[in-house]
């Protein structure tokens, strides 16, 4: 059974229980089966493969850099408890990501509004300018989108995953996830037209 206090707290396992880890080139599947038979080690393979991506989705969500922290954290730790019900024969980011989206939808149900993160720390739109107010307006405005389309924005432009990659970890078809990327770019644009130079 494997020891929760691995991952207690902290991203990685401490540097004195990584073995595995650095002493063999395993690859996910593996990595996630020797987790499953016990060996807790082997998990620190997963979490540095897909730590920062946690981290920036959560605060695409969050907007709070500590929340986001401890939210990418507790994602690693749930899917640790749940890990032995995962088919390894699946790729692992799909599932996971269910798990910290959940986490992120239930953070923003039950939120106070707290120090909100600089949109210069994250790239949202190609055009993104580097003036404050309009950075303010685009993002209160990623906030007011419907969930669907604040979710394709965050993974479109902040993970920059494909229409394909969004669709599998979304179990939604490429032409939903097209369309409500269509609308939220639409509305994102309406909303900061007055900073965007007038089409020729």
């Amino acid at each position: 059974m494997p020891k929760e206090t691995a991952l207690q707290g902290e991203f990685y396992i401490p540097k004195d229980r990584i073995v595995m880890a650095e002493n063999s080139a395993l690859s996910e599947r593996e990595a996630i089966k020797q987790v499953q038979k016990g060996h807790t080690e082997a998990y620190q393979v997963i979490v540095e493969c897909y730590m920062k991506r946690a981290y920036y989705i959560a605060l695409g969500y969050v907007r709070n850099a500590q929340d986001a922290m401890d939210i990418s954290q507790e994602s690693f730790i749930k899917a640790f408890r749940k890990i032995k019900r995962f088919d390894a024969e699946k790729s692992f980011f799909p599932w996971f990501y269910k798990l910290l989206r959940n986490l992120c939808l239930d953070h923003i149900k039950r939120r106070s509004r707290t120090q909100e993160v600089p949109l210069d720390e994250a790239r949202v739109l190609k055009e993104e300018r580097e003036d404050r107010e309009m950075k303010e307006i685009l993002w209160k405005g990623i906030e007011k989108l419907p969930f669907e389309q604040r979710e394709v924005i965050i993974l479109r432009y902040f993970q920059q995953l494909s229409y394909q990659e969004i669709a599998e970890i979304t179990a939604r078809p490429v032409g939903t996830i097209m369309s409500s990327l269509y609308y939220a770019k639409k509305r994102l644009r309406e909303a900061i037209k007055k900073f965007l130079s007038p089409e020729k």
